[in-house]
């Protein structure tokens, strides 16, 4: 996440409801780990989760530790069996990468500026093998959703339904174009639940006077 300030004690509610989204595309029997929060961001996430905790969600855990001392602690320092998912990597993730090669995957993105600024570089140069979900910048729920139906459900990259740059319509005369890729369900982009109202909420805030 961003740097860590401590005039700020709320956690975003586009994140709550991205990292909630991350819990339940990833499922039941899963782990999801958050790094690098701020002490603040780690209790406010961590009373979430225990407050909207529901069957066939991944289990999830806040960590105030960046993901190098959690590999340290988890896997004893190696990083061959974590996978960073990475736009620049020279392979494409493949169903064969969820046959025991890797146990990890991570997500450095950091929530998907757009346009996006690399700060996965900052992982990059500490040597994790790596693969790429293609050249359309996703939000990290959707990363994550994606990586799980080819690793997992062993669905090739290219045979997952997706919709880019989708027009979220609020009404006739009201609508915001995303600047990300989305996994497809039904025609309509696999958003957070919340995130559509949350969307609609913004947009009349710029119009308050």
């Amino acid at each position: 996440m961003e740097e860590d300030d401590e005039a700020s004690r709320v956690v975003p509610p586009w994140v709550e409801l991205e990292y909630a989204h991350m819990r339940k595309l990833a499922g039941l029997g899963s782990q999801v780990h958050f790094t690098h929060l701020s002490k603040s961001s780690s209790d406010s996430l961590n009373a979430k989760f225990t407050e909207n905790a529901s069957d066939g969600q991944a289990n999830a855990i806040c960590h105030e530790s960046g993901v190098l001392d959690l590999i340290k602690e988890r896997l004893g320092g190696s990083l061959e069996k974590v996978c960073l998912l990475d736009p620049k990597a020279e392979k494409e993730l493949s169903p064969e990468d969820g046959d025991g090669r890797f146990e990890w995957f991570l997500f450095g993105g950091i929530l998907g500026d757009d346009p996006p600024r690399d700060r996965t570089a900052e992982l990059r140069v500490l040597g994790f093998p790596s693969r790429h979900l293609g050249p359309t910048q996703m939000t990290t729920d959707t990363a994550l959703g994606v990586t799980k139906r080819v690793v997992q459900d062993k669905v090739p990259l290219d045979k997952i339904p997706y919709i880019d740059h989708p027009t979220i319509k609020f009404n006739a005369k009201e609508s915001v174009e995303m600047p990300f890729k989305y996994i497809a369900e039904n025609g309509e982009p696999l958003l957070p639940p919340g995130m559509r109202e949350l969307l609609f909420e913004d947009m009349n805030k710029g119009f308050e006077f």
